[in-house]
């Protein structure tokens, strides 16, 4: 048996490894730490690369923890697939592959920008547990796992989030995060409770199979969309994403985008790989779109008026979830619907999750880059900056290059995405689009005022002995560039190798059902 056949296994295993030795990987110094911190995380990109290729080539990878066959046969007579399974199509891998990349850029910048900190086996033990539950819920093929998954990465992310623990404002951040993440994994739980009361399983494509809508299956999809939008930032749930972005390290915010888009994958998954059809009228489609109108508008003009800079990305991560829930829930209106989904539907889909891999990379590199500054400048007051353009060129050019790409200008990243929902929304609903696009000028206005005030006009006296960050930061920001550039560049690849795939795999119900049922129980 080859050893590609435990790709999905290893994907998780090898973060999970990697928090457990890091303790004894700090015992042995500074570099120990620093190698095994970003050795694991670039091995766990290098396998998820690997499981996207195996994916596409061969097709949805089930990987069954603790034995070869799932149907497990009980003295009741009851035949299900109550191990647990792991079940990779095209959007899982898409996703495992985006979330490992931001992981490594995190990783690779928090070797100096960490450096002056005690207490660094913790953070790295806990950066690989917040790793692992981000991939372990983008990858398994259990409601209740997904539970774990998403419990293990909160928890992570608490201590992480508090990590300057000497500052007021961060213990504040986390306890926000953990009252909040607490009362989503609730509802989740509460939501699973409903349907393996009501069908007797618990994995994803069991339940998808047998699923009719009727009072229990209602309440439990309210419950899920009210939490994982909650997790992922969304309006009006969105009270702790300021305060979390903000506060956590440079790095970790940059993991934490990753974690938070793994939330709006379970959201994705419900509604299409779950439900599906079935969902019948049009007030969930409406609701999520209307969630996210006010999460761009709420978000962006939060942003406008902000001056400290990591607390004005963090209400643009607000802002720019609602493109991908815009996507969503136009793709669920036409759903049942083949002709809106070839004339409008597919689009808005290959928008939204196009727009969440970009997403992930300059939003990610945006908040390095503030970190960047803090590092340099030692502040991320707007009105304490000024001039760094002359003393951190490469800095200000990957700012340049993701500020760009979030804005949407042509021939970025960030336009191609943008472009596919404006087209999609405008065949459903013509004010829909103008939203979207006054919010985009609204977001490059907001980066202009932060390039003009951070990095153009006269340099601060008290800035003069400011210079460019250390390697391994401009490294962990280079990946993310990198990747914005690529995507740039090759558009055409992108949308046909990574995005579409994902797209037809997420709308493809009786796919994923029968991938790991076989057509039925």
């Amino acid at each position: 048996m080859s050893w590609h056949v435990h790709l999905p296994a290893l994907m998780i295993a090898v973060p999970l490894l990697g928090a457990f030795v890091a303790p004894v990987a700090s015992m042995l110094g500074k570099a120990a730490r620093n190698f095994w911190l970003v050795g694991v995380s670039a091995l766990t990109a290098i396998l998820s690369v690997l499981l996207w290729q195996q994916v596409l080539a061969s097709g949805t990878a089930i990987y069954v923890m603790g034995g070869e066959a799932f149907n497990l046969s009980l003295p009741s007579g009851m035949s299900l697939p109550i191990r647990i399974i792991l079940e990779v199509d095209a959007f899982s891998a898409f996703m495992a592959l985006v979330g490992s990349i931001a992981a490594l850029a995190g990783a690779i910048f928090s070797t100096n920008y960490m450096e002056k900190f005690s207490g660094l086996d913790k953070f790295t033990a806990l950066y690989f547990l917040l790793t692992t539950g981000m991939l372990g819920m983008v990858l398994t093929g259990d409601l209740f796992n997904f539970f774990v998954f998403l419990e293990i990465a909160s928890v992570a992310s608490f201590g992480l989030v508090a990590f300057w623990r000497d500052r007021p404002e961060a213990i504040e951040a986390s306890f926000k995060y953990m009252v909040v993440s607490t009362i989503g994994a609730m509802m989740v739980l509460i939501a699973i409770a409903f349907l393996y009361g009501r069908y007797n399983a618990v994995n994803m494509a069991a339940v998808a199979n047998v699923l009719r809508l009727g009072y229990a299956e209602k309440v439990a999809l309210v419950f899920l969309i009210v939490a994982l939008a909650m997790k992922c930032g969304t309006v009006p749930m969105h009270m702790w994403t300021p305060d979390a972005y903000t506060e956590a390290p440079a790095g970790v915010t940059c993991l934490l985008i990753a974690v938070s888009q793994a939330s709006l994958y379970g959201l994705f998954r419900v509604c299409f790989s779950i439900y599906g059809a079935s969902l019948g009228s049009a007030v969930v489609p409406w609701t999520i779109i209307v969630m996210g109108v006010l999460s761009m508008f709420i978000g962006v003009s939060m942003a406008v008026v902000q001056k400290e800079i990591k607390r004005l990305m963090a209400y643009h991560s607000v802002s720019q979830i609602g493109y991908m829930l815009l996507g969503l829930g136009v793709g669920l209106l036409a759903l049942s619907d083949p002709q809106a989904m070839a004339d409008y539907g597919f689009t808005a889909m290959k928008g939204g999750i196009y727009h969440l891999i970009n997403y992930t990379v300059y939003k990610g590199l945006l908040f390095l880059t503030a970190g960047a500054l803090y590092y340099a400048a030692g502040s991320r007051n707007l009105n304490d900056l000024g001039g760094l353009a002359r003393n951190m060129p490469y800095t200000t050019f990957m700012f340049v290059i993701a500020a760009a790409a979030i804005a949407g200008l042509p021939p970025f990243n960030g336009f191609v995405s943008k472009l596919l929902i404006y087209e999609s929304t405008f065949a459903v609903y013509p004010i829909l689009s103008i939203m979207a696009l006054v919010t985009s000028v609204l977001t490059l206005a907001s980066f202009v005022k932060v390039f003009q005030t951070a990095f153009l006009g006269p340099a601060k006296a008290r800035l003069s002995h400011v210079k460019e960050v250390p390697a391994g930061m401009l490294l962990g920001m280079s990946v993310l560039t990198i990747v914005i550039i690529g995507l740039t560049l090759f558009p055409t690849w992108s949308l046909s190798n990574l995005v579409e795939p994902a797209a037809k795999a997420l709308v493809d119900q009786a796919g994923y059902i029968s991938a790991v049922v076989g057509g039925g129980l």
